[in-house]
């Protein structure tokens, strides 16, 4: 084994998902420069001067969304570490971060991509993304499904008032299933926490306005949301 240290760089990178005409979405930037450039990638750069990680990512969500971090869903994925993950340098860690937010802005490019757009996950995984972040895409998104199932972060996509049905299309769009209406309302009202009626109420076009909800203070879901087997749920 060598034992040659080796300098590494640290970045940051972001899976930013958002659910947009009921579709979820992930912020992409289109490359400017090398490598990759002309490919589509996730937003993200470099650490600079005396920044943590975090505060990097924080820096990185600000500049590619006009979203500050605080009060977002914003978690780390995991560390990507592979000697040739990166042409840039023969050692190019990064830190993966998880952001959920709804109706997130239209992204304006960083000042290393040419554009940045909101765009279907399925046709993103479809087309590939640039260095190791296909990958880093499908960690983010099994975290994501996981959390659905333990921790109140369902929440994090909907406006600061919602509906049940708003809630639960949540969980439809992230799970791809379709979920009963009847049982979502049971399981979601009874979890400690999850969320709390505000009182109002929205006009829903059939004649029957629906009550709205805010999130809970709760941060794990008890009992968990189990996530169904099949789609006849």
């Amino acid at each position: 084994m060598s034992r040659v240290r080796q300098t590494v760089t640290l970045t940051a990178d972001l899976v930013i998902l958002t659910i947009r005409n009921g579709t979820l979405c992930v912020l992409v930037v289109e490359r400017g420069n090398e490598p990759f450039a002309g490919h589509l990638a996730l937003p993200g750069g470099f650490l600079r001067g005396d920044e943590s990680l975090d505060e990097t990512a924080a820096r990185e969500l600000a500049e590619e969304t006009g979203m500050r971090a605080e009060g977002l869903h914003l978690r780390q994925v995991g560390v990507y570490s592979a000697p040739d993950r990166d042409p840039r340098s023969p050692r190019v860690v990064t830190c993966a971060y998880l952001a959920i937010a709804p109706d997130l802005p239209l992204p304006a490019a960083g000042s290393d991509a040419r554009s940045a757009h909101w765009l279907p996950v399925v046709e993103v995984q479809r087309m590939g993304l640039a260095f190791d972040h296909d990958r880093i895409l499908s960690d983010a998104l099994e975290l994501a499904r996981a959390e659905l199932q333990f921790r109140t972060i369902a929440t994090a996509f909907c406006g600061e008032e919602f509906t049940i049905a708003e809630l639960r299309k949540v969980y439809e769009v992230i799970w791809g299933v379709k979920l009963d209406k009847s049982n979502f309302h049971r399981k979601v009202t009874d979890a400690d926490g999850f969320i709390v009626p505000t009182g109002g109420k929205r006009p829903t076009g059939n004649g029957r306005p629906a009550a709205l909800y805010r999130a809970g203070e709760a941060t794990t879901l008890s009992p968990p949301m189990m996530m169904p087997r099949s789609s006849d749920v």
